[in-house]
């Protein structure tokens, strides 16, 4: 039986009329106060939450209401937004 021809694939070069974006710049660490706020506020959220649960809704502010809730779950979101600008 033949053997079959192996064909070769050309090597890619990019078009050198296109300059290449810097990557320097969005490649830098983050700065300390990122991930700390971040890990502040998830804890913030959570503690919101459960002792406003555990309290009967009466604290953290009894006249929001199910407003507690809006606190401490945005406190969370707000912090889902920080851990994504983190490297």
């Amino acid at each position: 039986m033949p053997k079959s021809v192996v064909r070769k694939k050309k090597v890619y070069t990019p078009p050198s009329d296109i300059n290449p974006a810097v990557k320097g710049a969005s490649n830098k660490p983050s700065p300390v106060w990122v991930p700390v706020s971040a890990v502040t506020l998830i804890v913030v959220g959570i503690g919101w939450l459960v002792v406003y649960y555990l309290s009967s809704q009466q604290w953290p502010v009894a006249s929001w209401e199910y407003w507690n809730l809006a606190v401490g779950f945005g406190c969370m979101v707000a912090s889902l937004g920080l851990l994504s600008r983190w490297r």
